[in-house]
């Protein structure tokens, strides 16, 4: 999977009113990453000292996007080799491929492969197999 920040989600939730740009200005410089997914659950969030929390994903710390909840969605692996998406009540959801409504908190939710998984203020998580 890639893990990355997108301009237009970005902008989108700032047209929608979430986010003002100047308290929360869209980063200048953010790589893209490669994540492998493996395991039964992958955690995606921002890590926590006090808790002891250091999710597989973290998207915090320098340049993070501090719109993600400490423990944001958690994808989880299915055994015909596929994944499915759990928000477990983040603070400002989870959506995919772009819609309005956010997934459910709690319901795990099908992911197929090239699905895009946006997060936080800027955040989108491309699946990707291989």
């Amino acid at each position: 999977m890639t893990v990355t920040a997108d301009p237009a989600y970005y902008q989108y939730m700032v047209n929608q009113g979430v986010l003002d740009p100047d308290l929360l200005p869209f980063p200048s410089r953010v790589l893209p990453r490669r994540v492998a997914l493996s395991g039964d659950r992958v955690h995606i969030g921002r890590r926590s000292a006090s808790r002891g929390f250091v999710p597989e994903i973290d998207l915090g710390g320098p340049g993070g996007d501090p719109a993600i909840s400490h423990i944001h969605a958690i994808l989880i692996a299915r055994p015909d080799g596929t994944w499915a998406l759990v928000d477990p009540g983040s603070t400002n959801g989870t959506t995919v491929n772009g819609t309005a409504d956010p997934v459910a908190p709690g319901v795990e939710f099908p992911l197929r492969d090239g699905d895009r998984v946006y997060a936080g203020a800027w955040t989108v998580i491309i699946l990707q197999k291989g």
